[in-house]
């Protein structure tokens, strides 16, 4: 006998016994209603992934929806296949399992691939832009603004500093629609979280009266649009980018809240030996750090003789004996301005510390960071011990070096005062080809534009005394400035143009950002820079304060095609004549152009409109300089 006929006749003895008279009908009948079929555990798991995909998915028939008219039984039907309703899963979560979505049988390829069939193909314009972001995201990461301290302890602060200024009542209770209103009026960009609100007036500003009678005697009555916004962000402590045309007064917004806030705390706690800075600023070239020394310098001898406390600056930056300044670095200096070398180099020998130091300046920050101290200024960085202010300003500020600072910067203010790497409007740029063999010739008739000052620049060091020695022999009094100069050379030749004793500065690219000439109505470019920040910057020391001025640029075949794309382009968008040489270069983005919603969008990475970035030559540059670097660092390990 097989072991089912020995269950049924005990189960059959046992109903005898207990019920005496009991059918053998309805024996078997009560083992149909207690039998549960044996499901296999492949099934069993198929049936539990369906009810799980009925819970995360949206069913595609509602729960109790018999349209399939078997009453409640899966999809698939069948005893053996679901069990039928009548196993402890499938009796109790028929419902669940008839709402179970057909798309849980669907391999994950297959639902991949209907997805990009029902997907809206992308325009060539949206895959390009996609490049760009991806390019633009490679270029900035692993690069933040911090020291190596701040990196390795994962040190990061989440509140701006506060300072002691606060605006005027009146213009705090002043809605935000009027503060946007002024903004507008001035064409002023911000972003960020609590901005500042601008301010029109100086006197309003809440500064010392000594202050306004030596901005009268400079010839600064009103704040320019860049001060408007930027001076009450700084004097409330906030860190913040600064971007604005060459001649706008960047300059007065980061050094006129550094002399205020050395001032205060001279006031509340004078510095004696061994403290002190209170305030720093950074410059990428000597001119510009010697300039920026003059400003501050000045700014605080007008508040000493009100009867202020004495305020020391010291200038610290190679080609100058610092034992000329001895004294103040005995007495501690309250700010100090430098170049990143020679900074490095007094902060490692401990003549002073950045311990008390609240505020750190960086003028012309983009060119700092492409002329390769970005290392040096992380390494400064390291010596501060708190929290500081930070400041970035530049004419020339590409998307780059805005998300590469943006990642230290706490709660910054971007105040923008029209496109980053745009020409000043009060320029009249002027393009003309010359052959490369009369260029000397023709460069005596440009001279006589207009009336001296006039400044000249070339691209290197041979051109520039070239030019110097061909006018000396036609009777022009001239100076020149370049690398190659000693540090005396230089600042006599500043001097002497600054004071008028010379009518015409030839120079290259280091006399070119930043440097402050008032009078001077002619830039004379005698060859086109490599880069296009490179112009921006040269036609930028005319055109200065409201003043108008002429730039005349030379070129040839020797102008690389990308660089004179970028020049048309910001030709156009300065709203200046094209000459006929430049719209007959045939440009490659057009079509690209066409099809975004900006036609001027300019490249992430330069500034450029005349390119994108994936044909950067700048950024083409810079690979080429890393990979010879890195084959250099590999031959001289014996790698190779």
């Amino acid at each position: 006998m097989d072991g089912e006929g020995v269950v049924k006749r005990r189960r059959t003895a046992e109903a005898g016994r207990d019920g005496g008279d009991a059918s053998l009908d309805e024996v078997f009948k009560d083992e149909d209603e207690e039998y549960q079929p044996y499901v296999p555990v492949h099934l069993r798991r198929q049936q539990k992934l369906q009810k799980l995909a009925a819970r995360v998915q949206k069913p595609l028939v509602s729960e109790g929806d018999d349209t399939d008219g078997d009453g409640g039984k899966g999809r698939l039907g069948g005893r053996g296949r679901r069990g039928a309703g009548s196993g402890a899963d499938g009796g109790a979560d028929g419902g669940n399992a008839e709402a179970a979505p057909q798309r849980s049988f669907v391999p994950l390829i297959d639902q991949a691939i209907d997805i990009k069939q029902h997907e809206k193909p992308k325009s060539e314009g949206e895959k390009q832009l996609e490049l760009e972001k991806e390019i633009l995201e490679a270029q900035s990461r692993g690069k933040q603004l911090m020291s190596g301290v701040e990196l390795a302890h994962d040190i990061k602060y989440t509140e701006p500093m506060k300072t002691s200024w606060r605006p005027p009542k009146h213009i705090r209770e002043m809605a935000a629609q009027e503060h946007a209103a002024v903004r507008k009026q001035f064409h002023i960009l911000t972003e960020g979280k609590d901005i500042p609100p601008p301010i029109t007036s100086f006197r309003e500003m809440r500064l010392p009266p000594a202050i306004f009678e030596h901005l009268k005697s400079r010839g600064i009555l009103k704040p320019t649009p860049i001060q408007i916004q930027g001076l009450p962000a700084a004097f409330a402590g906030r860190d913040m980018i600064g971007i604005a045309f060459t001649g706008s007064g960047k300059t007065l917004v980061f050094t006129l809240p550094l002399v205020m806030l050395a001032l205060e705390a001279e006031m509340r706690l004078p510095l004696v030996g061994g403290e002190g800075p209170i305030g720093m600023i950074l410059c990428p070239s000597r001119e510009l750090a010697r300039q920026t020394y003059d400003v501050t310098k000045a700014m605080c001898e007008a508040l000493e003789a009100a009867g202020h406390p004495s305020l020391r600056v010291l200038l610290c930056m190679g080609g100058i004996s610092m034992a000329e300044q001895t004294a103040i670095l005995r007495s501690g200096p309250h700010i100090v301005v430098a170049t990143p070398g020679r900074l490095q180099d007094m902060l490692e020998k401990k003549r002073f510390n950045l311990d008390n130091c609240k505020c750190l300046c960086m003028d012309e920050a983009d060119r700092m960071i492409d002329m390769g101290f970005e290392d040096d200024v992380r390494n400064i960085m390291s010596f501060f011990k708190s929290q500081r202010q930070t400041l970035l300003f530049s004419a020339t500020m590409p998307k780059k070096i805005q998300n590469f600072a943006l990642s230290a910067l706490v709660e910054p203010v971007v105040v923008n005062v029209g496109r980053a790497g745009a020409a000043s409007l009060d320029v009249i740029q002027e393009v003309e080809y010359v052959k490369q063999e009369a260029k000397m010739v023709y460069l005596l008739e440009c001279l006589q534009k207009t009336e001296p000052p006039v400044m000249v620049f070339a691209e290197n060091k041979n051109d520039v005394d070239d030019i110097y020695e061909y006018l000396l022999l036609k009777g022009i009094d001239v100076v020149a400035v370049h690398g190659g100069k000693s540090q005396e050379e230089r600042e006599f030749a500043i001097r002497s143009f600054k004071e008028g004793k010379a009518d015409v500065l030839v120079a290259t690219d280091v006399a070119s950002k930043g440097l402050d000439f008032a009078k001077i109505q002619h830039v004379i470019n005698y060859d086109m820079p490599k880069e296009i920040e490179d112009y921006v910057h040269r036609i930028g020391r005319t055109g200065r304060s409201g003043k108008t001025g002429v730039a005349t640029t030379f070129i040839n075949r020797n102008s690389s095609e990308q660089i004179l794309l970028d020049l048309k382009y910001l030709l156009r968008e300065a709203k200046q004549r094209v000459p006929p040489v430049l719209l007959a270069i045939p440009d490659p983005t057009e079509k690209f152009k066409a099809t975004v919603e900006d036609p001027n969008v300019e490249c992430g990475f330069c500034s450029g409109l005349g390119h994108r970035i994936t044909e950067c030559p700048k950024l083409a540059q810079q690979q080429r300089s890393q990979m010879a670097g890195s084959i250099t660092r590999h031959v001289g390990g014996g790698e190779f």
